[in-house]
């Protein structure tokens, strides 16, 4: 059933996926629905993503040998997450597609390069600069005026390796409490809304966006995500515009989230990309025509992209931690969709699943629906 064409894969091909966690576990399960096979590559054996999937290759991102036999067993790769070393890719592209590419990829794992890409395209960001050591720190504060907020420029996700920066902070302490020997400043930015949208590009360069969503954090790490986000028409369809240029410019076939800040004047600024399927998508699940991952697998196949008609407003809760442990009330209620991650450790601050709440359209317009 494979495509004659040689750029696109049918049902029947086989999926490389690097990356063993829950993003990775999602899509598998949108590609087996539409007949595809999934090969996980990951340094540890029985991830999420491998107990449903038709194999798996247990090896560092960094073994080329390893790497040779994965590129053998699948017809396309692609990578659930960031930290997958660009050399990699450019090693399985001497033997397979791999989409998105590696500049999605340079460009999404390294902060100074994500932004200085960013601003070359016209995109809103926050004032920043790059600080080696405590001194450039001084400089640069000195410059942005605090608060502003330290991050490393690699690895930093869910709040980790990003530093609070007060008028009284202790500048040099703040360096050594990101962790790291790069990083790079970031002015704050006084926001009303974190947001963020989703699109998918195929082969073709054609796109299509879902909904913007808007997001709240806990702990730096995303706790529910509303849809629709609560802003103006032109708000939404500039985040829509803005994703398009980046995907555009990046040549990217696949999935790009695009996280954003929305400021008390409505105005946007791009915080950072994700070329890959996003926490905030997983509301797509079950309250559009075409979810996420599986329009991320039809982007890297080659195949047409689905609609992305929202049939119902969505409150998507993540269960991080111990609050996996109410999976059973869940259950029991027949709006929410319960969808658990295969992790056998419910450890502080670890994803373990999450809830999506389906509501009538319009409904989340009211507080009290969320």
């Amino acid at each position: 059933m494979a495509d004659h064409d040689t750029s696109k894969f049918g049902p029947g091909s086989v999926i490389g996926i690097l990356g063993g966690g829950q993003l990775g576990r999602m899509t598998a399960l949108a590609a087996a629905r539409l007949g595809y096979r999934c090969q996980i590559f990951a340094p540890e054996s029985g991830g999420p993503a491998s107990q449903v999937s038709a194999g798996e290759t247990i090896a560092q991102y960094d073994d080329l040998d390893a790497l040779a036999r994965f590129a053998e067993a699948v017809d396309v790769a692609t990578f659930e997450f960031e930290n997958v070393p660009v050399a990699s890719v450019e090693r399985l592209l001497q033997s397979v597609p791999v989409r998105p590419g590696p500049k999605a990829l340079a460009v999404a794992q390294d902060r100074l390069v994500e932004k200085s890409f960013l601003r070359s395209i016209d995109i809103p960001t926050a004032p920043f600069y790059e600080v080696n050591n405590a001194s450039e720190l001084q400089a640069s504060v000195g410059e942005l005026s605090a608060p502003a907020v330290l991050k490393t420029v690699r690895l930093g996700y869910d709040g980790k390796g990003q530093v609070l920066i007060q008028p009284d902070s202790n500048l040099s302490d703040a360096f050594l409490e990101m962790g790291a020997d790069r990083g790079v400043l970031e002015k704050w930015i006084d926001f009303r809304m974190e947001m963020s949208v989703i699109l998918a590009r195929g082969i073709d360069g054609k796109t299509v966006t879902f909904d913007p969503a808007e997001n709240r954090h806990k702990h730096h790490i995303l706790d529910t995500t509303i849809v629709p986000a609560r802003v103006p028409g032109s708000v939404a369809e500039e985040a829509r515009a803005l994703a398009e240029r980046i995907a555009d410019a990046l040549g990217l076939v696949g999935l790009l989230a695009v996280e954003l800040f929305v400021t008390h004047d409505d105005n946007i600024i791009v915080n950072e990309i994700a070329p890959r399927p996003h926490n905030s998508g997983h509301w797509t699940m079950n309250a559009c025509d075409t979810c996420q991952f599986e329009q991320f697998v039809r982007a890297i196949c080659g195949q047409p992209l689905g609609s992305t008609n929202r049939y119902a407003d969505a409150v998507m809760t993540n269960l991080v931690g111990e609050g996996v442990n109410d999976w059973k009330k869940a259950l029991r209620q027949p709006d929410l969709h319960l969808h658990l991650y295969g992790k056998d450790e419910a450890r502080a601050g670890r994803k373990m699943g999450h809830v999506n709440r389906i509501l009538s359209l319009g409904a989340v317009a009211d507080d009290s629906e969320i």
